[in-house]
């Protein structure tokens, strides 16, 4: 009995080449494939697939979300979400939505057909390389001080702000934040917040 697999991918030249290699497999069939994230529950309701395959990054509604609502909708069905995205943060977002599987789409089409029968077995299956990256970025390499200033530049507030909020000076607090994009490799302060919050750090 072949395992039946939904797919999820909005661009449809990888997803037809998605489907061509499930389908290369002898005891695997795609039964139902869809471009957008709302569309997986209702249509997974319908087929009932074993496993569904989801990119993270999909309209309408996110892999992550939209394999959230799935589980919860359709626990039957296991999951795994395929990825360009190799932040650690988004891992363990990923691992606190009951996902089955995480790969890179990077991944060799051998490594796919393998995740996706080992998920279907129950197993969790964690691309290596991600599982480093989210073992080593448990601890940030900020400071109290600068996570209290990351804090508060997150929620909007400007450097005057901050700095009246924490009893610090104005320019102190901007070295703080100049401190803070250079050790995470940021562009800039806002994409600094981004990092944070990925990695887990701030909420």
């Amino acid at each position: 009995m072949k395992l039946r697999i939904l797919l999820a991918e909005d661009v449809q030249m990888v997803r037809g080449a998605l489907i061509a290699l499930i389908e290369l497999e002898h005891d695997m069939t795609v039964v139902a494939d869809v471009s957008s994230g709302s569309e997986i529950v209702p249509v997974a309701l319908q087929h009932r697939p074993d496993v569904a395959v989801i990119d993270i990054d999909l309209p309408d509604l996110d892999g992550l979300s939209a394999a959230a609502h799935l589980h919860e909708q359709l626990p039957s069905c296991r999951t795994l979400i395929l990825t360009s995205l190799d932040r650690p943060g988004t891992l363990r977002r990923a691992l606190s939505t009951n996902v089955g599987g995480y790969l890179l789409k990077d991944a060799p089409p051998a490594e796919l057909a393998s995740a996706i029968r080992r998920v279907a077995a129950g197993q969790r299956v964690i691309d290596s390389e991600l599982a480093l990256a989210a073992w080593h970025a448990y601890d940030t390499p900020l400071t109290p001080r600068e996570m209290e200033v990351l804090r508060h530049a997150a929620s909007g507030a400007a450097a005057t702000e901050i700095a009246a909020s924490l009893n610090l000076s104005t320019g102190t607090v901007r070295n703080y934040l100049t401190a803070i994009v250079m050790k995470l490799g940021a562009r800039n302060r806002v994409d600094a917040i981004l990092l944070a919050t990925e990695a887990g750090w701030i909420p």
